[in-house]
């Protein structure tokens, strides 16, 4: 056969098959939003029709005989047949799969975890499952937390109440005695009521800058400094405390280590957690602070205390808001606002704050990015 025959042929078939394909386009177009089984069989009836619409115009370009015409038919029809089947089976089996799917879908949108079907389906259909599964994993994660923040919530508020109206209750007792004239030491009643409003202060202040942070608009104005210089102011700032306390603070294992941080902010965190030390550790007990170098260009700043450590299902929940341990609910146990605003302060330096127990306390460690890393 010449070459001229055969691109002849060849155009002949294409053309038939190209105007079966342009109808099934659109007739693929019409069902788009029916069941993928009737998509796979429009697209099973395409292919078989393009076959017999390009047989079809060769057959009639070549002239073959009505007998040769009759073959071509039925093989192709037969053809059609097996085609239709397949799809059919094909598109019920993932149909099945698809409302299995669907079905896990729904339950874990009403609240519940999400299942994936035991019965294999497409690898898209797989994939799918797959990220339906690491969904359903945060979306659970995420109601944990919320249900564990709106406890914690709840709990500050309480203890928040309870706090406040202890001081408010004493100052109005002690303002009353004195404008009745019936305090026998005014002095001492100022006295006490000035440290009751300093306390009062207090508490608001650390109320505003935990709101600031949960709000993320915590404002840093960072720095290159020492560790060396940030573990010595704090350690000045509550000498006092110590000396008042009789517990000896420790700072001799501190290296220089550069870090690029807030250094108002960094030293509160230091002194929230040099005051909860001091307080928890007895008379003529150590309360250790120490810096060094950690792992993958980080700074580890740790205090070390005598409390005698923290019970093991306790430690998850140190940094929360309001928690307190199983100490009371009084000072100095305070409104449970330090270590949540330490953390704060932490996390928006890029770091990260934890607590272990140890031999005869618990440590808490501010692990912080090193300057330049």
């Amino acid at each position: 056969m010449a070459e001229g025959d055969m691109v002849l042929i060849a155009l002949y078939a294409l053309g038939g098959a190209a105007a079966a394909g342009v109808l099934g386009a659109g007739v693929l177009r019409a069902v788009r939003h029916r069941s993928t089984a009737v998509s796979l069989a429009v697209v099973a009836a395409v292919c078989v029709t393009a076959m017999l619409a390009g047989t079809l115009a060769v057959a009639r370009a070549m002239f073959l005989s009505r007998h040769d015409l009759t073959v071509v038919t039925t093989v192709v029809a037969m053809a059609a047949v097996v085609s239709f089947a397949v799809a059919l089976v094909l598109g019920r089996w993932v149909v099945a799969r698809s409302a299995a799917l669907t079905l896990a879908a729904r339950s874990f949108g009403d609240g519940g975890s999400f299942a994936a079907p035991d019965a294999a389906g497409t690898a898209e259909l797989d994939a799918l499952s797959r990220e339906l599964a690491a969904t359903s994993a945060k979306l659970n994660a995420s109601r944990e937390r919320e249900r564990a923040l709106e406890t914690s919530r709840r709990e500050l508020v309480a203890w928040i109440s309870h706090d406040l109206r202890t001081p408010l209750a004493g100052v109005r007792a002690m303002a009353e005695a004195l404008e009745d004239g019936v305090a026998t030491d005014p002095e001492r009643y100022f006295r006490q009521i000035r440290t009751e409003a300093e306390r009062l202060n207090t508490m608001v202040g650390d109320l505003f800058e935990l709101s600031r942070i949960h709000a993320g608009a915590l404002s840093l104005t960072r720095s290159r400094m020492s560790t060396y210089d940030l573990v010595d102011d704090a350690l000045a700032g509550v000498d006092a405390l110590a000396r008042e306390l009789g517990v000896r603070l420790v700072g001799e294992q501190v290296a220089p280590v550069p870090i690029e941080v807030d250094g108002r902010q960094m030293t509160r965190v230091l002194c929230n957690l040099l005051t909860n030390a001091l307080h928890r550790t007895p008379a003529d007990g150590t309360v250790a602070i120490a810096a060094e170098s950690g792992a993958d260009d980080t700074v580890v700043v740790s205090v070390t205390d005598g409390c005698g450590g923290i019970r093991e299902q306790d430690l998850p929940r140190v940094f929360d808001t309001g928690w307190r341990g199983t100490e009371a609910r009084t000072p100095p146990g305070g409104a449970g606002l330090g270590l949540a605003i330490v953390r704060g302060i932490v996390e928006a330096h890029a770091g990260r704050a934890s607590v272990r127990n140890v031999a005869d306390g618990c440590r808490f460690e501010v692990t912080l990015p090193r300057a330049g890393a």
